[in-house]
Order: structure tokens, then sequence, then C-alpha cells
């Protein structure tokens, strides 16, 4: 842990405790706590930045260690947009700082970051749950204008969650909550409504001193700026962070925001409003350290784009990234395509390496630059090492496609131990392995993401000559609806894809109980004249996939025949098990 060094600032007049820690020779990076924290709130993420930046927090005006305004006026945007100026001359007077602020300090930052030349001393600015008085009062405005549906629900959705704001407004009223037990209470609420860890460091000791104080940051500016707002556009690059979860400011308020900053970089964390800071520090310095680098390196013209976070080609703003397993053909090669034509940056894998090659080739052609791996699904420690080297090599994917797997066809008594277990392997396990390593990627870095789960329509469509194959397959399909109940917390959706009969080359390769090598390979060929004969190409199933990953769509039956089982499985389960008697092959 870097060492954290205090120095005093005076502004106005009042002093401001400021800590410092890092590289000074470093970028530096100033952070700006909001309400009712102070300066402490960011231990997690200053304690990561500080590994390659000059970090610089400090307690706000009223808060922690810093002075306290005698009147309410000392509250105003102005002076505490001044107050950023100070610490960031004091701190870095020769370097344009990066600005990063939550809440309350969001909200006066903007006041900074929208002053007359303020591009000459911020060098960028991310912000998180606090938008700018001003542009707020705008959006007000034009949605009351204009009182469609929409924008009623947005108006009404947004009132109903910022009901403290009035009640910071009535006299006596927070003052005496804070007073009489909600600052006791404050763990508890972080806790229960936050998911927020207890710390014996956060919330800080003076809390009750902090809140009564900072009710008057709400008194002093929310009337007159959104009675009066002004024109506040800027040319500093701005990184706007959403979260999710949060609880105060919805998503909805930055419609429109492009209007004032030219150089947007829009962001998501599923994270509720303090849980970012408090749980995902970690990530949220990826985000801001991603971010920095870019600006110093002279990378800006983002414009309203939607940026990944990932190592340097995720920065150059070439797509969401996409892994394919089994891409090597049929249904994950026509998958790994379609996303390729979509924008998306595509990584492949397959047991056939030079297959995945192609594949790869073929995605470059039509997208960005795509890379293949041979992985053997059914080894859990290839699939670990494997999401290890893609996400050190190109970031955290953002969809996963789970498309490997193998055919088999037997009845129960005559499919082997060893026939079992290789079917298992590869669809079940192979399934397994891809959402434990890459799920729980995508959980750590928090801003969420899709796995998709290439299941069949044998998964509820039984028969008798089907068993390992549809066993798996089903095990597949109820994995996804358990997965997608736990990861809904992390913001991560999970889509089954049921497929019925499409002409892959899964039918050359499919293996039958109890058949001489002659036998199989009569069995295979009859196989593939039937899928052929049927005509359903790879590439339907494949926009299906993009159309679920889209729409968030739990599961998909994609052919007619996939469709009308799905059907018939609600409706007259009974008459599929009669179904199931039938000799198929």
């Amino acid at each position: 842990m870097t060492t954290v060094r205090r120095r005093t600032v005076h502004s106005d007049g009042l002093p401001l405790a400021v800590f410092e820690q890092g590289d000074p020779a470093a970028p530096t990076v100033l952070l700006v706590h909001g309400y009712p924290d102070t300066h402490a709130v960011w231990d997690d993420v200053a304690a990561d930045l500080a590994r390659d930046h000059h970090v610089v927090r400090y307690d706000v005006r009223g808060a922690g260690e810093s002075g306290v305004p005698a009147t309410r006026d000392g509250y105003r945007l102005e002076r505490l947009a001044a107050d950023l100026f100070a610490v960031a001359d004091a701190v870095s007077p020769d370097r344009p700082v990066h600005v990063i602020a939550h809440d309350w300090g969001s909200i006066q930052s903007w006041e900074a970051v929208t002053a007359p030349g303020a591009e000459r001393r911020i060098a960028s600015y991310t912000t998180m749950s606090g938008p700018c008085l001003d542009h707020t009062a705008y959006w007000l405005r034009h949605r009351m204008r204009r009182p469609t549906p929409r924008h009623l629900r947005q108006l009404l959705h947004q009132g109903l969650h910022s009901w403290y704001i009035t009640a910071f407004h009535l006299p006596f009223l927070a003052p005496g909550v804070w007073r009489l037990g909600l600052a006791r209470a404050w763990p508890r609420v972080l806790r229960d409504l936050e998911h927020v860890t207890p710390r014996p460091d956060h919330p800080q000791a003076g809390l009750r001193r902090d809140a009564v104080r900072g009710i008057e940051l709400y008194r002093a500016n929310f009337r007159p700026t959104l009675r009066s707002p002004r024109e506040r556009p800027t040319e500093v690059p701005v990184q706007l962070i959403t979260l999710t979860r949060d609880r105060y400011v919805a998503p909805f308020l930055s419609e429109g925001l492009e209007r004032w900053v030219p150089e947007l970089t829009r962001r998501t964390l599923h994270a509720g409003h303090w849980s970012a800071l408090l749980e995902k520090g970690a990530t949220v310095a990826a985000m801001v350290r991603e971010f920095t680098t870019r600006i110093e390196a002279g990378q800006t013209g983002q414009t309203g784009q939607a940026e990944q976070a990932g190592p340097a080609d995720a920065a150059r703003g070439d797509g969401r990234l996409v892994v394919v397993t089994g891409g090597g053909s049929g249904i994950g090669r026509a998958t790994a395509l379609a996303f390729a034509e979509d924008g998306a940056r595509v990584v492949v894998c397959d047991l056939d390496l030079a297959a995945a090659e192609r594949t790869a080739e073929l995605a470059s052609l039509i997208g960005p630059q795509a890379h293949a791996y041979r992985v053997d699904v059914a080894d859990g420690a290839a699939v670990d090492a494997f999401a290890e080297a893609v996400a050190a090599e190109h970031g955290v994917p953002d969809v996963v496609v789970n498309n490997a797997g193998i055919g088999h066809s037997g009845t129960f008594l005559q499919t082997t131990e060893k026939e079992w277990q290789r079917v298992l392997d590869v669809n079940l396990w192979g399934v397994i392995h891809g959402c434990r390593a890459f799920g729980t990627l995508m959980a750590d870095r928090g801003q969420g993401g899709h796995l998709v789960n290439v299941s069949s329509a044998a998964a509820y469509l039984p028969s008798k000559a089907l068993t390992a194959y549809a066993t798996s397959k089903a095990a597949v399909f109820m994995l996804s609806d358990c997965l997608r109940a736990e990861l809904a917390g992390h913001g991560i959706g999970v889509s089954t894809i049921c497929p019925g009969i499409v002409n892959t080359n899964i039918t050359r390769t499919s293996t039958f109980s109890a058949t001489t090598a002659d036998q199989q390979a009569a069995k295979q060929a009859r196989a593939a004249r039937l899928y052929a004969r049927r005509g359903f190409p790879p590439e339907k199933v494949a926009t299906a996939i993009l159309t679920a990953v889209r729409t968030g769509k739990p599961v998909v039956p994609v052919t007619p025949e996939a469709k009308a089982a799905r059907f018939l499985s609600r409706l007259s389960p009974a008459l599929l098990r009669l179904a199931a008697r039938l000799n198929v092959t």
C-alpha cells in the first residue's frame, strides 16, 4: 500500500484537507467524493490507481477534515468549483489533471468542467451518479414541453427516486432524522440496500456531522439552478459511467448529453450507488485507467460511443468482444461470422485448430481482426487457461457462445459408459467449463455480459434413441435456467438456443451405439443426407443467437420442429412421451 500524504490547500480562505499518494511525476487523478461521504469513500479506487498515477483526494468544504462555510452561500456550486481548481493548481500546477467524481462530487465537478477554459486545467472527466444540474434542468424542461408517454414515465420515475431532495428542503426534518438515528443505521442501510460489506473505515466517524452540514449543498443549489439554468457545454473529454442499479440517478437522465459534451464516452457498470466504489473499486479504477491512458496518448474524438473494458484493442472502439466455442464449422462458424459482420471482435476456439483459423480468417475479412485458438472444451483446465489468455490479450468478453457439441445416437441399454462419458464431457461439461471460466470474468468485471448456451430441441423432446444426447442437452437447458437466476444480479444474461435439424457437419461426426464401423459410417451418411434435404442453414441459427443477445430472450427454439416440440412439451408432455417410443434411427 502506498503512503498517503496530507496537506492543506486554502480556497477562498477555507482550509481543504488534501490527501495524496503515488508518484507525483505520474499523471494526476483528482477524486471528488459525494454526500454524505469523505475522501475515504475512494480508498479502494485510490489504492489501485496509485500504482501508476499520482492520486489526489480531498474532503470537500463542510465534510471530513476540511473547513466549514459560515453561511449557505458558501456551498454554492461556483465556490465548490473554485475549490477543485485550487486543489488542482496546488498538486499539479504545470499539468492538467484527470477528474473522477461521484454523486455530489460529480455535480460540483460538472460546474468546473463546464467553466470557460476548463480544458486547459482538466485533461479528462469521469463522472458517476451525479449529473450537471444545468443539463438536468434542460432535460426536465424538454420532457415537460413534450409530455409523451415515455417522457412522463421518465419524469415520474426520477421524481419518485428523488424524494429525498424535497425532504432535504424541509426545515428541521432531514437534520433531525440524521441526528436521531439515521447516522447510526447508515451501515445497515448500505448493507441491506447497497449490498456493501461492513468495514471499519466506512462510514466515517463524523458521518452525522458531515450529513447535517451537507444538506446545505441541496438547499444552496437545486432551486436556483433548476429555475434559471445556464448553457454549460465543455471541451473536456468526458467518460460517463452509468450504474445500472443506482437507486437515485436514472440512466435516462444522460439522454442528450452529447449536446453539451462533444467528446463523450459512455460506460456501464452493474453496481449500486455506493457499491460501485465500496465493492467494485478495482473495476472503477480499471475504467479510469483505460480512459486516462487513452487521453494521455492523445486518443480523443469519441462521440457518444459505448466503450467496453479491455486492453488496447478494445479501447480503439472495435466493438464488442465475442467468444465462440466450436467455431470451426457449422453453427459456430456461422455465429462467429454473423457477429463479425455486426462489428464485433471475434475469438473462436475449436479442437480443430485449422478449422478455427479458417473461421477467424473469414471473420477478419468482414469485420475486425479475429483470432483462433485450439481448445478441448471437455478439459476444464484448458478452458480456464483459454479464458485467461483471452482476457489478457483481448479483454473480458461481452458475449460467450458455448456452442461446441457432438452427436450420439443409441438407447440407454446400448450406450456404453465410455460413450456416456464422451457425450457428457463435451456437451455438458464443455458448457459448464465455459460458463464458469468466462462467467467469473464477467461477474468480476461488473459490466454485465451475455452467455449463450447451445442446447437442442432434444432437451425437451425425449427419444429412446437419443438418451445420452438428449440428457446432455436437457442438462444444459436446466443449467442455463439456474445460471440465469444466479447471474441476473451481475447484469449477465443467459440464453438457451434450441436448434432442431440444422444442416451442419455434426452428422458426419456423430457416433452410434452397438454398431460396427461400416454400420456407423452408413448411419452417418444417411443422417447427413436427411439433414441436407431438410436444408435449414446454420446462418439462421446464428441470426437467432444475435437476436437473443440483443433482446435478452431466455429460451430460443429455432427451427419449426423445435418450436412445435417446445409448444407440445408444454401443451401435452404425455404425447411427447408416447412419441419417444418411436424408432428414429
